[in-house]
């Protein structure tokens, strides 16, 4: 799901949306079989004069863990979104809190993407958009496709046959 039509401005489509690359959640899957094992070994081996209640705690502080390091980066990877429209190109991100940033694609000057090794054998990459304001480069990191997502932000910018574009106020 992308923008909600109500955010989407007078002949303005959305051209495509995506999150960070599910590589993101490979660490907190790896923390939440770390923890389930942890609390198993845990409670196993609490003393017989410690049961119920030392297990319970263990199950309590494995429980804690899980949410510290598995559901809270998922719920961070699930809320943090890119899109791109015909003229903008929106970043939303927020659990509780909602944080979207808006850049006008006429404020782009430059598109470029980078993809390490890891990054080309998982297929992402970092999209660098640099852009005539203060804020320099704008860096979207782990981006799915992110050759595709290039190449399209460039055709939007330049144009499908890559002529410059006419110069804005």
């Amino acid at each position: 799901m992308g923008l909600p039509p109500k955010l989407l401005g007078t002949d303005e489509y959305e051209v495509l949306h995506t999150r960070t690359h599910a590589k993101a959640m490979v660490l907190p899957a790896a923390a939440l079989v770390l923890v389930g094992a942890g609390v198993g070994a845990g409670a196993a081996l609490v003393p017989g004069e410690w049961r119920p209640a030392g297990q319970l705690g263990i199950a309590l502080l494995g429980l804690l863990l899980a949410l510290w390091w598995t559901v809270l980066p998922l719920l961070r990877w699930r809320t943090t979104t890119y899109t791109l429209t015909n003229r903008r190109l929106v970043t939303r991100s927020g659990i509780v809190s909602k944080t979207s940033k808006d850049l006008p694609l006429s404020r782009v000057n430059d598109v470029s993407s980078q993809r390490s090794l890891s990054d080309r054998l998982l297929g992402c990459g970092t999209l660098n958009v640099q852009t005539a304001s203060e804020a320099g480069v704008i860096a979207l990191v782990d981006v799915p496709e992110v050759e595709h997502v290039h190449q399209t932000m460039t055709q939007l910018l330049f144009g499908a046959d890559d002529e410059s574009r006419p110069a804005h106020a």
